[in-house]
């Protein structure tokens, strides 16, 4: 029997899709796994630079590690939670000491968040107006948040100082506010003075992001309201703010969790010992481990204020999403 010349492409044809089947699935599953491919280096340094530290940190935890096991830390022996019992017993000096370095960090982030969240608002609320010499205006506002954490620290260090330093200068000697040069990286004082460089690093961000936010307002909005009769804080406050509310719920968790670990700014400021109305609670446990040596009690209490900023991160996602769907509903 012959093959007519119609019959032998369709022959072709189906001998051939099976073939192509295969293909196809190959070049589907390259496309689709070609980007996590591509993630896969970032991925394993992430986990070298951050996981496997954070697991030695909480195996740390349940030794005894001191400076007499630092050759060979896993020889060091088991205490279990015996450093985690040390480091929350609050009658003892080493659990009071870490509750009093945890109520100044609490006292200082509320305060430094409130504050760079406040004067970040303000002021990309007023940069929203057309005027001349904005864009400088704008540069000159994120110059503390590009400048070096290091540098910038130095340099109010040197304002700081009781002898010779800007801030004594302007206070006692141009404006007459205080009877004599006070100590701010001292006592009492060094608590406004933390308090003082870490909102003047902090509020660009806020005022970064907020000035985001800002830009999917539309603008009709605030015509309309003016039309009937709403002054500024009315447009503000029914307008602008309930626009911004999912943009400042992640920059208030943002900002919480950068100024509660912070740690560059408070050890550049006051070094190794910082006074006790500013010991923050990364530098408190930098001297349980560093300066005391005894890394079992400071991975301890690293794991806890892990543990707490995790406790913290999941409520206000949770109050937060409660509320926008509270909100929708």
């Amino acid at each position: 029997m012959t093959t007519t010349a119609f019959e032998e492409p369709v022959r072709e044809a189906s001998t051939g899709a099976p073939a192509r089947e295969p293909r196809r699935r190959a070049g589907r599953i390259r496309r689709v796994g070609l980007p996590y491919l591509l993630l896969l280096p970032a991925l394993v340094l992430e986990l070298l630079v951050h996981l496997v530290p954070m697991v030695i940190g909480v195996v740390m935890s349940f030794k005894e590690l001191t400076q007499f096991y630092i050759r060979d830390w896993s020889s060091a022996p088991w205490s279990g939670l015996g450093n985690y019992k040390v480091s929350v017993d609050f009658d003892a000096p080493v659990g009071q000491a870490l509750l009093h370095s945890f109520l100044v960090t609490v006292g200082f982030t509320l305060l430094s968040v409130g504050l760079c969240w406040l004067i970040g608002t303000a002021a990309a609320v007023f940069m929203q107006d057309t005027f001349r010499g904005r864009g400088l205006l704008r540069a000159l506002f994120l110059v503390p948040y590009a400048l070096p954490v290091y540098a910038a620290v130095i340099t109010w260090v040197f304002m700081f100082q009781h002898d010779n330093g800007l801030v004594n200068h302007v206070l006692h000697d141009q404006l007459h506010l205080s009877d004599k040069p006070s100590f701010w990286l001292l006592g009492d004082n060094s608590f406004y003075a933390l308090l003082t460089v870490s909102v003047w690093k902090g509020w660009p961000f806020a005022f970064l992001i907020v000035m985001a936010g800002l830009q999917n307002i539309p603008k009709e909005l605030y015509e309309a309201a003016a039309l009937d009769g709403a002054g500024m804080w009315q447009r503000i406050r029914r307008i602008t703010l309930p626009s911004l509310r999912p943009v400042n719920q992640v920059l208030v968790l943002v900002l919480f969790l950068w100024t509660f670990n912070d740690f560059n700014t408070p050890y550049v400021l006051f070094g190794r010992a910082a006074p006790e109305a500013a010991d923050i609670v990364s530098v408190h446990i930098y001297q349980a481990s560093f300066v005391t040596w005894n890394f079992g009690t400071g991975s301890a209490m690293s794991v806890l204020l892990l543990l707490f900023l995790l406790v913290v991160t999941g409520g206000y996602l949770w109050l937060t999403s409660r509320g926008r769907r509270t909100t929708r509903g």
